[in-house]
């Protein structure tokens, strides 16, 4: 179960205790929208912040890593054996990942309601993380205003998105591997929203067997 801070949070932010909570984002990112749509709403940011650890670590890799990749290239170029993984490479398939719209992250179109969702996703939110919260009659996005969370210790959430529960159609499946499991929201106008990484918790275990996921629609 999720920290007695969150869960006081949650019930503060829906009015009630919420009927499923569980940690969730976007996975693979946001797909690049057309310039014009970004423009229109507002242009947002499309990615999370950084936290300033990332940026030591950047100038630290650039400092005493990278300068021995380099050695070891030159080296690897004068032995020839770039030569050699380029014909191994020409002798294996390209993999390419499966055609689904924008990756499966959503339904392609950015003027409904989950495209719209995502032009905004980062404007609430520099983090990654979301918690998802559902009553019997709403669902409810919430965010940390943080750049850095700590998932059981998130007591300053936020709503950032709700929805009546005749809005927006929870589809999850049972059974799916832990970190690899995802939920999609779909929207009455007909779009939809993938949502995984989800917490390593009973949570994800809880949220995943719940009845009316199977029958494919929430609070069945």
């Amino acid at each position: 179960m999720a920290k007695r801070k969150v869960l006081r949070r949650a019930k503060k932010i829906l009015g009630e205790e919420p009927t499923l909570l569980v940690w969730c984002g976007i996975r693979g990112g946001i797909p690049r929208p057309p310039k014009e749509t970004h423009r229109a709403a507002g242009k947002g940011r499309l990615k999370p912040g950084r936290h300033w650890a990332f940026y030591l670590g950047a100038v630290l890799f650039c400092v005493f890593v990278l300068p021995y990749l380099l050695m070891d290239f030159l080296s690897q170029k004068l032995n020839g054996n770039l030569d050699r993984d380029a014909r191994r490479d020409a002798r294996s398939p390209e993999r390419t990942r499966a055609g689904a719209p924008h990756n499966g992250v959503f339904d392609g179109d950015w003027d409904l309601t989950a495209g719209q969702l995502l032009l905004r996703w980062y404007d609430a939110s520099p983090n990654r993380a979301r918690l998802f919260l559902a009553t019997r009659d709403r669902v409810c996005l919430a965010a940390s205003p943080r750049r850095r969370l700590f998932p059981h210790r998130a007591d300053d959430v936020r709503p950032v998105a709700e929805f009546r529960s005749d809005e927006v159609l929870v589809e999850a499946e049972a059974g799916q591997p832990r970190g690899f499991a995802e939920f999609r929201l779909h929207f009455t106008d007909g779009s939809w929203l993938s949502l995984g990484n989800l917490a390593d918790s009973d949570d994800a275990d809880r949220f995943f067997a719940h009845p009316g996921h199977r029958q494919g629609a929430f609070g069945a």
